[in-house]
C-alpha cells in the first residue's frame, strides 16, 4: 500500500530545525506539506525557503492533512494551543519530535482521550536523532535526518497503522527507526543528549574563567581553540532554551546522569592527583575501545 505520507497531505506545525528540514525533504520527495507556523514573518520566509505547499498562521491549513508531526518546543508542546487542538483532523496520525518522551506521552494521552480530534490511539510518540546548533526558520536543512535514529515510543493501545505511517515517515527520510519504552527513551537520551549539553556548557565556561585571569591569558585561550574544543563543546553552545527546557522535562533522568558523570570525573581527578599515569591510561584506554559502540 502507498505510504499515507504519499496519498494525504502532511502537516507540519513549526517550521524550526526539525519542522523545516521535513518539509525541505518532504516536498523534494513529491509530498504535499501544510505548516502551520506562529509568525506571519515566519510564514513569509518559509514561502520563500519552500519549507511547504501552503504556509499558515492559521490552524485551518492542517484541513485534510492525514498526518501531523509537531515540530514545537517542549514547552508548547506539553502546553499546546487550544485552536491547534481543535483544527487537527478527525482520524488524522499525530506524532511529535520531542527529545522527552514520558511527559509529552502523558499529556497528549490526556488531550486526546476526550473525543472529538484523531483519538489517543492515533498519537505516535517519537524523536529524531538528528540536529545541529541551528534554530529558527533558516536552520531547516535537506538530508538532516538521513542515517539518524528515529525513535518511537508506543503503549500497548497505539494503533498499529498509525506506527506504520510514522515509521514509513521516517524510513522515507533515511532514518534508522527504533523502538522501546517512553521511560527507557528518557533515561537513555539524558546520557546521550541532554548531559553533554550541560557539559559542553562547562566546559566552556571553565575555559573562560581559567583563561580570564588576566586579558593575555583570555586572549590566548581563545585563539588557541580549535577543532578538538569545538567538537566537544558545539552542544553546550546551541539553543539555551532548547537546554533548558529539555533539562526541565527530563530532570529526574538527567540527575542521574550529571551523577554518573561527577563519579566518572572525580575518579580521573584523583589519578591526576596521586600521579597514577598508569591507571590513568588505562582509564583512557577503556574510553577509547569504548567509543565506537556510541557512533
Amino acid at each position: 500500500m502507498t505510504p499515507l505520507w504519499q496519498r494525504e497531505p502532511v502537516g507540519v506545525v513549526g517550521l524550526g530545525l526539525i519542522g523545516g528540514s521535513l518539509g525541505l525533504d518532504l516536498m523534494a520527495a513529491g509530498a504535499q506539506v501544510r505548516a502551520l507556523v506562529h509568525r506571519p514573518a515566519t510564514a513569509e520566509r518559509a514561502r520563500e525557503r519552500g519549507l511547504a505547499s501552503a504556509v499558515s498562521t492559521d490552524a485551518a491549513v492542517l484541513e485534510g492533512c492525514g498526518l501531523v508531526v509537531l515540530a514545537l518546543p517542549l514547552d508548547r508542546l506539553l502546553d499546546p494551543d487550544p485552536a491547534l487542538l481543535a483544527a487537527l483532523p478527525v482520524g488524522a496520525v499525530i506524532t511529535d519530535v520531542g527529545s522527552v518522551k514520558g511527559p509529552v506521552l502523558r499529556r497528549w494521552r490526556e488531550l486526546l482521550a476526550a473525543g472529538g480530534g484523531p483519538g489517543a490511539t492515533r498519537f505516535v510518540a517519537s524523536h529524531p536523532m538528528a540536529g545541529t546548533a541551528r534554530a529558527g526558520v533558516e536552520a531547516g536543512e535537506p538530508g538532516l535526518f538521513r542515517g539518524r535514529p528515529w525513535v518511537a515510543t508506543p503503549e500497548a493501545g497505539t494503533d498499529t497503522e498509525a506506527l506504520q505511517a510514522v515509521r514509513e515517515l521516517a524510513e522515507a527520510l533515511g532514518a534508522r527507526w527504533l523502538c522501546c519504552d517512553a521511560e527507557a527513551h528518557d533515561r537513555a537520551v539524558a546520557l546521550i543528549s541532554h548531559l553533554p549539553v550541560l557539559v559542553g556548557a562547562a566546559l566552556v565556561q571553565a575555559a573562560a574563567a581559567g583563561g580570564g585571569e588576566t586579558a593575555a591569558g583570555a586572549e590566548l585561550v581563545r585563539a588557541l581553540a580549535s577543532s578538538g574544543f569545538a567538537d566537544t563543546t558545539r552542544v553546550g553552545g546551541g539553543n539555551p532554551e532548547l537546554g533548558m527546557l529539555m533539562a526541565c522535562a527530563n530532570r529526574a533522568a538527567l540527575l542521574e546522569a550529571l551523577d554518573h558523570y561527577r563519579q566518572s570525573l572525580a575518579s580521573l581527578e584523583a589519578m591526576v592527583a596521586a600521579e597514577e599515569w598508569s591507571g590513568l591510561q588505562q582509564s583512557l584506554a577503556r574510553s577509547q575501545a569504548l567509543r565506537p559502540d556510541f557512533l
